[in-house]
């Protein structure tokens, strides 16, 4: 018998020994060195870091993939944890030690009851916190040549009571991406700014406008959309010289994919009218381009079915998380779903220095999972 707390004990190794996006060597090492006895048909490397883990049926059929992520967060832990992060700077502050641990112990179970036909897969993706690693996954051969037909993931939600299940069809988390804007002007003496050309006047409006633009309602938007500004640079400390160049970069966020795409528009028409009204010279790039990550219906009544079965409590999301993930590359390529895990009403939020994954969900969460393997692989 496989025993649930080897998977505890997992978790608390990878919580103590966490790496960075694509830097996961050590904890795939791990992930490996659990599975072995566990006996999958097929151990896949994919995508740097990233394992694959295959059990196949006797007979053909559809083939499942469960995924959950490898990396950790660049930021220091606070706490008083016998097994705290023993590397400075850098922490599983977001729960993916115990998104590990679940699949982990979904793969006891599966060990335990083989699947009759098809194959389901357990996927341990790197780089979610940063470099999109689920769009590398995606692109693979690897990952093609699985051809899956159903993936299903979950992400612990603080705030929300132990084990509750939080679903919604359609858009589940938002689509955003950075844009970084660059005006030059012309510097000049600090004693004639008039024979200069300072952007910082011109950046102002721009920022303001997208900023306005992006946090006001508007029938122009099918859903919610949210422009942050995350960073100026204007000029040195050089209190003789007038800047000629500022850059600066705003996040912007929305619930619909048509909807980032429109705000991206009007967004450069306003920073092309005004650098053009300064006479400034501009330029703009995009990062971090996350979509919306779209539930499948079917998928959606596969997680309601398996959590309603193994009496967990559901709550129907009226919105979207506001915060975005690469999950969105499965869902745009593949049916699939992603649902939120409730993991406590009075405990920090996720990248709080202070946040701990509750290992009481590893199991409830599993079992979800295995309730839908069971349902489509092992009847």
């Amino acid at each position: 018998m496989n025993d649930l707390q080897d998977v505890v004990n997992l978790r608390h190794t990878l919580h103590r020994y966490p790496e960075l996006s694509n830097q996961e060597f050590e904890t795939s090492r791990r992930i490996s060195e659990f599975m072995a006895p566990l006996n999958p048909d097929e151990e896949i490397n994919i995508s740097k870091t990233g394992k694959a883990f295959v059990f196949n049926g006797k007979e053909e059929g559809e083939t499942i993939v469960f995924r959950c992520e490898l990396d950790a967060l660049p930021i220091q832990e606070k706490s008083m944890l016998a097994y705290k992060s023993s590397i400075d700077g850098v922490a599983h502050l977001c729960g993916h030690d115990g998104h590990m641990a679940i699949i982990c112990r979904l793969g006891q179970l599966i060990a335990e009851q083989r699947p009759k036909k098809g194959k389901v897969v357990l996927l341990f993706q790197p780089a979610e916190e940063n470099y999109l690693g689920a769009r590398d996954v995606v692109e693979s051969k690897e990952f093609h040549a699985l051809s899956p037909d159903y993936i299903f993931a979950l992400h612990n939600i603080p705030g929300k009571p132990i084990n509750t299940v939080l679903l919604k069809e359609g858009s589940f988390s938002a689509a955003s991406c950075g844009i970084t804007v660059k005006l030059e002007g012309r510097t000049s003496h600090a004693a004639e700014p008039q024979n200069g050309l300072n952007p910082y006047f011109a950046s102002n409006t721009i920022i303001s406008e997208i900023l306005e633009l992006g946090n006001t309602p508007s029938d122009l938007f099918k859903g919610k959309t949210v422009a942050t500004l995350i960073y100026t640079r204007l000029g040195e400390v050089a209190f003789g010289v007038s800047p000629g160049s500022i850059e600066f970069g705003i996040t912007l966020r929305t619930f619909e994919n048509e909807d980032l795409d429109l705000l991206r528009s009007k967004a450069e028409k306003i920073i092309e009218s005004h650098a053009q009204k300064a006479g400034l010279e501009h330029s703009l790039s995009y990062c971090e381009y996350y979509p919306a990550t779209m539930n499948d219906p079917d998928c959606v009544e596969m997680v309601t079915d398996a959590a309603s079965t193994n009496g967990l409590e559901l709550e129907q999301m009226t919105e979207p998380n506001s915060w975005s993930e690469d999950f969105a590359y499965f869902t745009a390529t593949n049916k699939g779903a992603q649902f939120g895990f409730g993991s406590g009403e009075n405990v920090p939020v996720l990248h709080n220095p202070s946040y701990d994954f509750p290992d009481e969900i590893i199991d409830p969460a599993a079992r979800l999972f295995f309730e839908i393997y069971k349902a489509r692989l092992n009847i």
